[in-house]
């Protein structure tokens, strides 16, 4: 979908249809809904008339393509002012006059279009064609239009305009030239683009080597992934932080060409936290300070708190180091660093204008509140939350182990374990019930596990949780339909055995399914390909043993011979044959058994590493 600018108060404005018909109130929430999803592809954008900001679920570019020239530098109220923006191709565009000493103001003067074709004229607040948007996607190069000065015109006023040249690359209002009235002083201080690119507040320099480990613990604090790897390894993931009076040097390096990030959290959430990024631009890496908000693309900041930037970029391994106060009052959503927090290490792809892809899997959080300015420590982390384990475990356990037991058992130890007895019931029937219920109590324990995780559905999860779902219901519908169960010899007893077997055989190729798709989500995300190769491996270890015992039960039922003439002698009945095949059976059963193990070991290291 080619969308350009999207509503950027939907949510808020939502909330004011309360006092609605209720049809009103239905046609208004799709409205919004599409302008979310659709976006603005005719540029009727006056959602985003104080951000100017589009909300397409990335970050702006850096470094702005497009320029925005004028035909003079003085105006009197009523004068004409020649605007044209120009550049490389785009397809939308916003354009504002504000004040120039005060961006955040609302938008001043009028447009007049030169080419009604291509551009359109908005109103935003209560200044009528107060400014300038495309009426389509069609690619352009350049965009003329004149503003006209009001008579209430501030003493300077400065050209703003957003640029999106596809949909999730844009700039974010590009500064243009400052126009002033006659005899009035210049603004001070210099004015600046409230998007502009990230950069560092001082040069870069360029760091000659790796970073060393032979301090963690001792004078500085280090997160490493995996644990106590070598931060010159081509594997490892570091971060370091070593006090320096009332500043704090930090460190980080990992296997990355895109870009590298860590944040302070307050909790084990993003939302609300201090982030820093070292992003891959055109093979030099910037680094910069962020503000995260909820699950989102960072808000970069438009002046960095950051000294003493150095970075390195070989053999696809990013490095940068810099130092920051432990304490900036004068930036607002940079934390104290005398203070606890959760710690995210994460890692991604950014595109060669810098635009930052989400991370393809779930970033590295610490396990606990840490201050990393008080005792040193070496630490590491885990990409997979712990009740997220917890979930993933459970239901190996329940679907590799007792499920598949109890239900060879069940299937094939009829004959042999027939005149074994425990607690007044066949032998196979208790071992068969005990695995079953047991299955359908680790099963309702991880089910719950997620949910309490995420405090509610997740979006994010695609189809795991659906069929997640369906292998719940069907666990519990198995055993209440146990409860009902005809006699031996009833009438309803076949049609019993049927639905009971096929309910079971459902649940279960739903659950391996449903395995298949969670192990590479990526709050847990097994090590890939192995995770999906023992997987298939598991199923084709069931799957033989299900047919050998078939073919095995086979050739018994063959051992009945048909003798003399009156055609039908039974020398060994079905159920001595199947007592002859007691041992081969136990046998079968017992190796069966601990390749089960071996698979469910390998899966529990698995999930313990990540």
């Amino acid at each position: 979908m080619a969308v350009l600018l999207r509503l950027h108060h939907c949510n808020r404005r939502a909330g004011c249809t309360m006092e609605l018909p209720g049809f009103a109130v239905a046609v208004w929430m799709f409205a919004c809904f599409r302008a979310s999803v659709v976006g603005y592809p005719n540029g009727r954008v006056r959602e985003a008339c104080t951000s100017m900001v589009p909300c397409h679920g990335s970050s702006p570019q850096l470094s702005p393509e497009h320029t925005i020239t004028v035909n003079g530098t003085e105006f009197k109220p009523g004068d004409n002012i020649e605007v044209h923006l120009s550049g490389p191709d785009f397809e939308g565009f916003f354009i504002q006059a504000r004040d120039a000493e005060h961006l955040d103001s609302p938008a001043v003067g009028s447009f007049v279009l030169a080419d009604w074709r291509r551009s359109q004229l908005l109103t935003c607040g209560r200044t009528k064609n107060s400014a300038v948007s495309h009426t389509s996607k069609a690619k352009k190069k350049d965009i003329k239009v004149y503003w006209i000065a009001p008579e209430d015109a501030p003493k300077h006023v400065q050209f703003l305009a957003t640029v999106v040249k596809k949909y999730r690359i844009f700039w974010v209002k590009i500064p243009g030239p400052i126009v002033s009235q006659p005899n009035v002083l210049s603004p001070t201080p210099p004015l600046h683009a409230t998007s502009a690119p990230m950069s560092t507040s001082h040069p870069a320099s360029y760091i000659s080597k790796p970073f060393s480990a032979s301090g963690c613990g001792i004078t500085k604090f280090c997160i490493r992934n995996p644990t106590n790897c070598d931060p010159g390894s081509a594997s490892c993931f570091f971060l370091s932080f070593q006090q320096e009076a009332s500043s704090v040097f930090i460190e980080m390096s990992g296997p990355s060409e895109g870009y590298l990030a860590f944040a302070f959290s307050q909790d084990q959430w993003m939302g609300g936290d201090d982030a820093y990024l070292c992003v891959n631009v055109d093979h030099r890496i910037h680094v910069s300070t962020a503000h995260l908000k909820e699950r989102s693309h960072p808000l970069l900041d438009v002046e960095n708190a950051l000294e003493d930037v150095s970075w390195r970029l070989a053999d696809g391994v990013l490095q940068c180091s810099f130092r920051r106060g432990i304490r900036l009052p004068a930036y607002k959503e940079r934390f104290n660093l005398d203070t606890s927090y959760y710690i995210f290490l994460a890692d991604g792809e950014a595109s060669e204008g810098g635009l930052l892809y989400k991370h393809h899997r779930q970033p590295l959080v610490t396990n606990g509140p840490y201050n990393v300015t008080g005792l040193p420590q070496d630490i590491g982390g885990s990409r997979a939350p712990r009740l997220i384990k917890a979930h993933g475990a459970l239901m190996f356990v329940a679907w590799i182990a007792t499920v598949s037991i109890g239900v060879i058992v069940a299937r094939f130890f009829k004959p042999v374990w027939n005149h074994s007895f425990l607690f007044g019931k066949e032998l196979w029937f208790q071992v068969h019930r005990m695995l079953m219920l047991t299955t359908v109590m680790l099963t309702s324990i991880s089910f719950v596990l997620p949910f309490v995780y995420r405090g509610g559905w997740s979006q994010q999860a695609g189809f795991h949780p659906y069929l997640g779902c369906a292998v719940m219901a069907l666990t519990i519908f198995q055993p209440l339909m146990a409860g009902f169960r005809p006699s031996r010899h009833a009438p309803r007893r076949q049609l019993f055995n049927w639905f009971h077997w096929s309910t079971g055989t459902t649940a279960r190729i739903l659950a391996v399914v449903t395995m298949f798709l969670g192990m590479d989500l990526p709050a847990l995300d097994l090590p890939d390909p192995w995770d999906t190769y023992a997987m298939i491996g598991f199923v084709a270890w069931h799957v033989g043993t299900d047919v050998l015992l078939e073919i095995h039960s086979y050739c018994l039922v063959r051992k009945v011979e048909v003798i003399e003439d009156d055609r039908v002698q039974i020398l060994q009945s079905l159920t001595s044959a199947e007592a002859e095949g007691r041992l081969f059976k136990q046998i079968v059963l017992t190796i069966y058994v601990c390749g089960n193990v071996v698979f469910l070991v390998a899966f529990l290291i698995a999930i313990n590493q990540v």
